[in-house]
C-alpha cells in the first residue's frame, strides 16, 4: 500500500486503505456534449456505514434538467489501483485518466458507452499546499476532504441512458473528489467551464466546517484563466466579503489584497443526490447541472478597481445547502 505522503501527491487515487467503518469516498466527472445542449455527471464510490449493514458501491448519474439515478451494489464490487495511475471499477464500469466505461443496469433500465477524457488540468499538488485544500490537507481526521483532478479538459465518446444516445464529440469535462466521513451541515457548491471564452473554468464552495470543539466557515474558489489558477481561499488569506443564498441560487464576493471575485449562481432544475453522513449515503444532496455561473474578476491597480474578465459559464453545478442559515458573512 501507498504511504501517507504518496497519497498526499496523487489525490485521484483512493485514500480509504483498508478503512470498513464510517467511511465514503466519492469522484464527480462532469461532461457537457460539444453541441452545448446538456450535461451528465457520474459519481462513482464506496460508503462503509458504521454497521456495516449499509454499506455498499455506488454510481449516481444526474443529468441537465434534474433527472438522477442511483446503481448501488456491494461494497466488495469496488476496487482500485493502490498506485499510479489512477484507475477505479464499480462492477462493471471502469474510471481511468483516460476515460470512463460505464455498465449500468437495473429495473428502469441501463446506462452504457465510453466517453474518453482529453488530458486533465489538475489543481497543483505541492509540499506546502497539496491540492485545493491547501495546508488543510495535512488535517487529520477531518470530516470531509475535497479534491479538484482536473479543471478543465477535452470529451468525447457517447453514453446511451435508457435508449437515448448522448454524444460528447468535442465536448468539455471536469473531475474532482471527496473522501471522510460525512459531508457539511451547510454548504454552497458550483463549477462550470463553458465560458465563450475558452479555457476559463470556475470552482468554488462556502462549507461549515467541524473544528476541534467548535466549528468555522471556511472558503475555497479557483479561477483557471489563460493558463493561470488564481486562488481565492481561507488558507491564502482571501476573505468572504458578502454571501447571498436563496433556492438554487446564491452570490458571494471573496477579495483579497489585490483582487476581487464575484460570482452569482442560478437556474437550473435540481435533482436529488444521496450524500454521505458517517459513511452512509443517508444524506441529500440537490444538485442542478444546468444553471449559469457567472463571474467578475477585478484587480486592484493603483487606487482603482479594473475588471479584468467578466462572463457566464453555462451548463454549471451547483448545489446550495444551507436551509440552517450556518453560511451567513458575519
Amino acid at each position: 500500500m501507498l504511504d501517507r505522503l504518496a497519497l498526499l501527491r496523487s489525490p485521484a487515487l483512493y485514500q480509504g486503505g483498508d478503512t470498513e467503518r464510517r467511511y465514503f469516498e466519492g469522484w464527480y466527472f462532469k461532461a457537457v456534449d460539444g453541441e452545448g445542449a446538456g450535461a451528465v455527471a457520474v459519481i462513482p464510490g464506496v460508503s462503509f456505514s458504521a454497521d456495516a449493514r449499509a454499506s455498499q458501491s455506488f454510481v449516481q448519474i444526474i443529468r441537465e434538467g434534474g433527472a438522477t439515478r442511483f446503481f448501488s451494489y456491494p461494497a466488495a464490487a469496488f476496487s482500485f489501483a493502490r498506485r499510479p495511475p489512477f484507475a477505479i471499477a464499480v462492477a462493471g464500469s471502469t474510471f481511468t485518466e483516460q476515460g470512463m466505461d460505464l455498465d449500468l443496469r437495473d429495473a428502469e433500465g441501463e446506462v452504457r458507452g465510453r466517453v474518453g477524457f482529453g488530458p486533465w488540468s489538475p489543481w497543483p499538488v505541492t509540499a506546502r499546499a497539496p491540492g485545493i485544500m491547501g495546508w488543510y490537507r495535512y488535517v487529520p481526521r477531518m470530516e470531509c476532504y475535497h479534491g479538484v483532478l482536473s479543471m478543465d479538459h477535452a470529451v468525447d465518446g457517447s453514453l446511451t441512458i435508457d435508449g437515448e444516445r448522448v454524444d460528447f464529440g468535442s465536448g468539455r469535462g471536469y473531475i474532482e473528489k471527496d473522501w471522510g466521513r460525512s459531508f457539511p451541515s451547510s454548504w454552497i457548491w458550483a463549477q462550470a467551464n463553458c465560458f465563450a471564452r475558452p479555457g476559463v473554468s470556475l470552482t468554488c464552495s462556502v462549507a461549515k466546517i467541524p473544528w476541534f470543539s467548535g466549528a468555522f466557515v471556511g472558503h475555497i474558489a479557483g479561477l483557471l484563466i489563460d493558463g493561470r489558477l488564481l486562488r481565492f481561499a481561507t488558507y491564502t488569506g482571501a476573505w468572504l466579503a458578502e454571501l447571498e443564498t436563496g433556492p438554487g441560487c446564491f452570490r458571494i464576493v471573496l477579495r483579497d489584497r489585490s483582487r476581487e471575485l464575484e460570482v452569482r449562481a442560478s437556474g437550473g432544475v435540481t435533482g436529488a443526490l444521496k450524500a454521505p453522513v458517517l459513511g452512509a449515503m443517508e444524506g441529500r444532496a440537490d444538485e442542478a447541472i444546468g444553471g449559469v455561473l457567472w463571474l467578475r474578476l477585478r484587480e486592484l491597480r493603483g487606487l482603482r478597481a479594473v475588471t479584468v474578465f467578466e462572463g457566464a459559464g453555462a451548463h454549471a453545478g451547483i448545489e446550495v445547502m444551507d436551509e440552517r442559515g450556518e453560511l451567513g458573512v458575519r
